[in-house]
């Protein structure tokens, strides 16, 4: 008998021990502590029982002690910010390694003009060729930026396939894949970072979930627009401008009580970001991104805000045409059917053909010798902030940024016009390719070589004494491109962020007031007339149930009654329902909340009833042998918001957005008419798409 006692208590669930000698206390307190111990230790299919019970003792413990600093979410702030800086880290470190290795296989093969060019051309073309069929095979969610999809999820709707493990895989390897093409394919890495950061953070939130009992739904909710700001700051090591892209890109309603949470984990992300950049040699210390010397005694004159107020409207109006074009070629790449079916079943070789067909015109020995092919994103960038005047130095060959952009017998201004009018359509087909890509890096470089066109004209014109009879000697045509750069990426994107972005990237705050003024003028340019963005566009070309989006390009849905888009009436009870109705009426609907009416006849709505309450008046009526009604035993709800048929689908989807996952019932004077939930709004978000 001992022995069989002994047998049968190895047998049982490892910790038990423990959980009996704490029993009294825990049914007192009913701990977080208890309910962990049941999810963690509850395993006895698994080997090593004992050791594992004594672990995860030790974890409870930690835990325990850890959640008496903070919540355990604030830990998952941190974990989040710090991930995806590592991530952000690595994928640079690889990206360079194949960049260096594609410069110097060019270099070895000097003098070979056919065997660089196809160098030249193949590389990039086969990387992008195995980016589109690694992401179109393993997982087709991955392509784009994936900030469309994000900003969907943020605004309520579900979409569970955008946030797979399979899914960040994918979009890691593919994302180093397209970054490595270089500046050929002229992509960045922003708008798919932003993705894996909320990937990252839905598997932090879902462990932070099962170590403490916390509402699912809510925690999901609040690590996507935590996640959002970490995703811009782990890119560049800017936190406010990762923040300020949350609140403006990313959420149409922005709680206050995510905005502790936000700076915390962005902070965490770009210092974590910056500190591995030291680590590696990159830098001595925590400084910006990018090293600029713009004088300081006098950075611009007064009359030059003129100037800068005149480079926004410039962006704004350029801006207006390159979001025509992206949206032109959306459109011909959906309607067209050679490329809607190489871009359905051929993805791989779409990409392939015409990365080689950009390729083909940066060759160095071709075009690109206008367009400084040879620079990387961030060597462009880099170049184009330079304070020095190239025109007052284009004698002087030896100055590095003119190495790049000043060809033989050619001045800067023409390189720097080549640049703008072929960037301008390149960056549009590039747009239409399969695989995963960032968007945003494109347009502040553009918008970069814009500015300095500018500075270097107003330059030239203050170096020739023809400014009124007063030389300006100190003109700096870096704070131009900065302007510009800010400028051009907020025009496109509808946002201020940018110009905090510009700022942090360089630290030079002395230009704060030209920038700002920039931005928000290419930004009144930009949205005359309710043009959509540039992430309104995907949404409205993928057919998204994303409402603003939607509203942009079809005013006329600010309008749409509910009553008029309305499903399926749902399934109701009375309040003298009896057990057979309230059965039938758990086995068919799947809602928390199921409206109560006076009668069927009437249909007169008096509130609603939790669905785990008809569970219990079941359970209760199979105990009792008197049959009792509806309203006898179980608490009916008033309810708190009530809709008319006449309020609009915008209405209908802001107060689903502040109230959370509840169910919004919509009543003409007093009688039920149906009710919408989240997943009913989804439906009439993507009809109303469809009919578009």
């Amino acid at each position: 008998m001992q022995l069989e006692d002994r047998m049968k208590n190895l047998d049982e669930a490892p910790g038990s021990e423990t959980v009996r000698l704490n029993h009294s206390s825990e049914r007192e307190n009913l701990s977080e502590t208890s309910h962990n111990k049941s999810l963690l230790l509850a395993e006895p299919w698994k080997p090593c029982r004992r050791t594992r019970a004594i672990v995860k003792e030790w974890l409870m413990k930690l835990i325990s002690c850890l959640g008496t600093v903070c919540g355990m979410e604030w830990y998952a702030y941190a974990a989040l910010g710090i991930l995806t800086a590592i991530l952000s880290f690595l994928m640079d470190l690889s990206v360079t390694k194949l960049l260096t290795a594609h410069q110097w296989l060019y270099v070895k093969l000097e003098g070979n003009s056919l065997l660089q060019f196809f160098c030249w051309t193949l590389y990039p073309a086969c990387l992008c060729a195995v980016a589109s069929s690694f992401s179109h095979n393993i997982c087709p969610f991955s392509t784009g930026s994936g900030i469309p999809e994000v900003r969907t999820m943020l605004a309520g709707i579900e979409m569970p396939h955008y946030l797979s493990l399979t899914n960040m895989f994918t979009k890691f390897l593919g994302l180093i894949c397209t970054l490595a093409a270089g500046s050929t394919v002229f992509l960045g890495k922003v708008g798919p970072f932003v993705h894996l950061s909320t990937m990252v953070g839905v598997y932090l939130s879902n462990l932070c979930t099962l170590v403490q009992a916390k509402n699912k739904e809510k925690a999901a909710g609040e690590i996507l627009v935590v996640a959002s700001a970490v995703g811009v700051a782990s890119c560049f090591g800017a936190p406010i401008s990762g923040v300020l892209f949350s609140v403006e890109v990313m959420s149409s309603h922005f709680a206050l009580r995510h905005y502790c949470p936000c700076f915390f984990s962005a902070v965490c992300g770009a210092l974590t970001f910056r500190l591995f950049s030291v680590w590696s040699g990159d830098g001595e210390t925590l400084r910006a991104l990018f090293k600029t010397n713009f004088p300081t005694t006098l950075p611009f004159y007064p009359l030059e805000i003129l100037l800068f107020a005149f480079l926004g409207l410039l962006c704004g109006a350029v801006s207006c045409c390159y979001l025509f074009c992206h949206r032109w070629i959306l459109q011909f790449t959906k309607t067209n059917p050679m490329f809607n079916k190489m871009l359905t079943t051929e993805k791989a070789l779409y990409s392939g053909m015409v990365v080689f067909f950009l390729a083909s015109l940066t060759f160095p020995h071709s075009v690109g010798q206008y367009m400084a092919s040879k620079h990387t994103m961030k060597q462009l960038l880099t170049s184009l902030l330079d304070s020095r005047q190239w025109s007052s130095h284009s004698h002087n060959a030896s100055v590095q940024p003119l190495l790049e952009w000043s060809s033989p017998g050619s001045a800067v201004h023409l390189s720097l016009t080549v640049f703008l009018l072929m960037k301008m359509w390149m960056l549009v087909l590039a747009c239409t390719l399969p695989l995963p890509a960032g968007y945003v890096m494109p347009v502040f470089v553009y918008g970069a070589a814009l500015g300095r066109l500018l500075g270097e004209g107003v330059a030239y014109v203050s170096a020739t004494g023809l400014t009124s009879g007063q030389q300006w000697g100190s003109i700096n045509p870096g704070g131009y491109a900065l302007a510009g750069a800010a400028a051009f990426s907020g025009a496109v994107t509808h946002t201020l962020s940018p110009a905090l972005l510009a700022l942090e990237l360089t630290g030079e705050f002395s230009h704060a007031v030209p920038i700002f003024l920039a931005t928000l003028l290419a930004n009144a340019v930009a949205r005359s007339g309710h043009r959509p963005s540039f992430y309104d566009a995907l949404s409205i070309s993928k057919r998204l149930p994303h409402l603003p989006s939607l509203m942009k390009a079809c005013p006329q849905l600010l309008s749409t009654p509910v009553g008029q888009v309305l499903g399926e009436k749902s399934v109701q009870l009375q309040k003298a329902a009896v057990p057979m109705e309230v059965q039938h009426a758990v086995n068919t609907s799947t809602e928390t909340q199921i409206p109560v009416v006076d009668s069927h006849d009437s249909q007169v709505l008096l509130g609603f009833v939790l669905r785990s309450e008809l569970l219990m008046f079941l359970r209760h009526c199979k105990t009792e042998v008197l049959e009792k009604h509806l309203d006898e035993v179980c608490r009916i709800y008033p309810n708190s918001v009530l809709l008319s048929p006449h309020n609009t689908v915008q209405e209908a989807h802001s107060i689903l957005s502040f109230i959370g996952h509840q169910t919004l019932f919509v009543a003409d004077r007093g009688r039920l008419i149906g009710l919408i939930t989240w997943p009913e709004m989804k439906r009439i978000i993507e009809d109303l798409a469809r009919e578009m």
